[in-house]
């Protein structure tokens, strides 16, 4: 493998590392390789960026979400309700 394929990925490899740099689970090889990515692709750096912002909105919501007893229960219910017709 030459250098050049070391450093250069496709832009779907890109974006797959831009998802798990997002999450902490790229390594630092992967980092690496999307930087240099970042560095001449816009379609990359656009992507990234809306990543970005995606996961900053994301944190920063004021989402509640159910407990999973709490959805289960109303799965048993609406099952029991199904059920009677």
């Amino acid at each position: 493998m030459s250098t050049k394929n070391k450093f250069f990925i496709s832009c779907e490899e890109a974006k797959q590392i831009c998802d798990k740099a997002q999450y902490g689970e790229a390594s630092l090889w992967e980092k690496i390789k999307l930087n240099v990515r970042l560095s001449w692709c816009h379609i990359t750096r656009a992507y990234s960026s809306k990543n970005n912002k995606l996961t900053k909105l994301i944190k920063e919501s004021k989402i509640e979400v159910l407990e999973k007893s709490k959805k289960e229960e109303m799965q048993r219910k609406l099952t029991e309700e199904i059920n009677k017709y």
